[in-house]
């Protein structure tokens, strides 16, 4: 193969965008500033593996390359396609190891730069990551001390502050401008809220733990001292961003702050696909990009299409021309043919439901299969009706969005046990797991840990502890556990091995179907020798944890088939044959809780948007005319109409077939002889009563 051979696969932009830069008088390849405007189907991850491969054959050492995106699936495939392509350029195809030791999750790059730099920000180098449940007991925790939750008036639950929390810390508001804007309910509770976050701060410091917004503070805070900025970004000649619509203000912080100006930067995103402003991501960041750096940032736009229909995108292209804040692009599909994507209006949701049931069967039958159609809503209540149909009809179906597997409770006591040795400081796992043992309760879990603070945090000192008459039995094996664990000389490989011999017996006393559980604990113990150490077997489990089998909607995978069901946020990436997007009124798209505001409107423009890019050849928009009103016996009829959407503009609308389901409802009624020769005056009767 030649060396330019492996770009012939990629068309002129995305050429442009993977060689972007040059190489002067025999010196090492440089890059200034490039912001990649990738639209949805235009071949981004492709492309970006393919820029990251273009820079190891310009002579760029991989270890110099920071590689960020927001998922470590993401950072693998990535990693595994510029492995690919360096292989088949440089080796001939023969397999050569391209390692990219830098490449990964914002949080995770975070987690190994902040223990390299654990003494210069006051933390300890052994700190343990607290997942958001942990974060949310903690809080929890905390509003009881302080007696918040025994207020008069409703004070915001433990998610809800941590929301709260979160906005704040990853925005850069202040707390009034979060609260006011998100949480109005909450504007009165500004003080006690500042002092819950004050002691949440407080607590984790104590406890040597961070928690997901922290670990971007910190590196945040790392970028802003000069020198340790100037440390961590000489270490790197080269950082991509992968999906940089996506970032809050302290990430967007962070890039600029290691490449000053903007030399080496490479970002790849879409505007167009901006939806997750409630998680603190803001469009402006990826807007207001080129005009961060110095020289002002290259712009490269890949409107080629590789998944839907031009049909389809004509109406993409129509409903995202309507923003007022983008970057001007317009799709271009590199498939022809396809049908346009029809609007269809129905009566209410129990006509929408049937609707679905019945294209999604008539799909099958015409060699379609399940998996590869889905219905996309606003919120995952949308499709409760739609839920009951599909099980009516024998449809199975998966629906996305549930618990986590770290969520389980037996799943995150085997994780205390190892979080506690590993970081001995920290108190929320060492009190997990002090009441693990047979006849322990919170008392006894509180008296032996401040034996065991007392003593320097040796978990030694457990051992000499006087437990309850009914743990004295098993604590002797409990306490050599722990001193194996957190002996330093202990290797790795088998410690996963070494807990789950001890707690595996617990389970029956402590949860119901304890069998099952204890398969999810063998899975963990297979797992964990992929890991170098414990340190990032906690890590690497808490910033990117598996999802649980719970997130399924019953046992589908044991059928020959499934439909998909999916929020939109959750279906981005995704794609299919074909889409259903349901309720596609004003009050869903855009929602009603956006439409004071013009931003929030024009994010739920993008959402209806990466709704429709997710189909490949069908696409069906479904706007139901009647809502039926809550409060109601279950057979009642009040209802209200719903207005149709106001992004379905002249323009959209002109890129659609228009359909009312059912079709022919009513056939006309005949006229009788009677009927067609008799003439009442009901008019002049109803005058006459006056």
């Amino acid at each position: 193969m030649t060396p330019s051979s492996h770009l012939q696969r990629l068309n002129e932009a995305q050429r442009q965008a993977a060689c972007f830069g040059e190489r002067r008088a025999g010196g090492p390849f440089t890059a200034p500033a490039l912001l990649v405007i990738a639209g949805a189907g235009t071949g981004k991850t492709n492309t970006l593996a393919h820029r990251v491969a273009q820079l190891v054959i310009e002579g760029i050492d991989p270890a110099r390359i920071l590689l960020l995106t927001f998922t470590r699936r993401a950072a693998l495939e990535m990693t595994r396609r510029a492995e690919r392509i360096v292989s088949e350029v440089l080796h001939q195809g023969r397999h050569a190891a391209v390692r990219l030791p830098w490449s990964g999750t914002f949080h995770s790059i975070a987690n190994r730069l902040l223990r390299e730099y654990a003494q210069a920000l006051g933390i300890a180098q052994d700190f343990s990551v607290m997942d958001r449940g942990d974060a949310a007991d903690l809080i929890d925790l905390l509003r009881h001390e302080r007696g918040l939750s025994a207020q008069k008036r409703r004070f915001p639950r433990k998610d809800t502050c941590l929301a709260i929390y979160s906005h704040r810390v990853n925005g850069g508001r202040a707390l009034e401008d979060v609260l006011h804007e998100g949480f109005p309910w909450c504007e009165d509770w500004l003080e006690e809220l500042r002092g819950l976050f004050r002691e949440f701060v407080d607590r984790k410091q104590a406890n040597a733990v961070l928690d997901y917004d922290d670990l971007l503070l910190y590196w945040h805070a790392l970028m802003q001292e000069q020198a340790l900025a100037a440390e961590v970004g000489a270490r790197f000649d080269h950082v991509l961003v992968d999906e940089y619509q996506d970032v809050n203000r302290l990430q967007a912080d962070i890039v600029l702050a290691l490449k000053p100006g903007g030399a080496g930067i490479t970002v790849v995103g879409d505007d167009a696909q901006a939806i997750y402003s409630f998680r603190a991501a803001s469009v402006g960041n990826i807007l207001e990009c080129p005009d961060r750096c110095d020289p002002r940032a290259s712009v490269i736009a890949l409107e080629r299409n590789y998944r839907s229909s031009q049909p389809l995108l004509d109406a993409a292209n129509a409903l995202i021309a309507g923003a007022d804040r983008q970057y001007r692009k317009t799709l271009t599909a590199a498939r022809g043919g396809g049908a346009r994507p029809r609007l269809v209006t129905v009566l209410d949701d129990r006509q929408q439901a049937d609707y679905v049931v019945q294209g999604v069967l008539q799909s099958r039958e015409a060699g379609t299969l399940l998996r590869r159609q889905a219905v996309l809503f606003r919120s995952s209540d949308h499709s409760d009706w739609l839920e009951i149909e599909l099980m009516r009809a024998n449809i199975p179906y998966v629906k996305y969005g549930g618990l986590r597997f770290l969520e389980a409770a037996h799943v995150k006591d085997l994780l205390a046990v190892l979080r506690w040795a590993d970081n001995p400081r920290n108190g929320l796992a060492a009190f997990r797991v002090l009441q693990l043992p047979a006849g322990m309760g919170p008392a006894n879990a509180a008296r032996m840990w401040q034996r065991v603070a007392g003593a320097g945090f040796r978990l030694t000192e457990l051992a000499a502890c006087d437990p309850p008459a009914a743990t004295a039995e098993s604590w002797p094996a409990f306490c050599e556990m722990l001193a194996a664990l957190s002996d330093p000389r202990t290797a790795w490989p088998g410690q996963v091995e070494c807990v789950r011999a001890w707690y595996e017996p617990q389970l029956p006393r402590l949860y119901e179907s304890a069998g099952v559980r204890a398969a999810d604990l063998d899975m963990l113990e297979q797992l964990s020798p992929q890991y170098g150490s414990r340190e990032r077997f906690l890590t690497e489990l808490t910033l990117d944890p598996p999802s649980a089998s719970g997130e399924l909607a019953g046992p589908p995978l044991l059928d020959e088939d499934y439909l998909v069901l999916s929020t939109v946020h959750s279906a981005k990436g995704q794609e299919w044959d074909a889409v259903y997007v349901l309720n596609v009124t004003d009050g869903n798209f855009p929602s009603e809780f956006a439409t004071g505001k013009a931003d929030a409107v024009d994010e739920e423009r993008r959402l209806l948007y990466v709704a429709m890019t997710r189909a490949r050849d069908e696409l069906h928009l479904i706007e139901p005319l009647r809502y039926y009103v809550t409060q109601q016996p279950r057979t009642g009829d009040r209802h209200v109409y719903g207005a149709r959407s106001r992004f379905l503009d002249a323009a959209v609308l002109a890129t659609l077939d228009r359909a009312s389901w059912p079709e022919g409802s009513e056939a006309p009624v005949a006229q009788t002889a009677a009927a067609a020769t008799t003439r009442v005056d009901v008019a002049e009767r109803l005058k006459a009563l006056w």
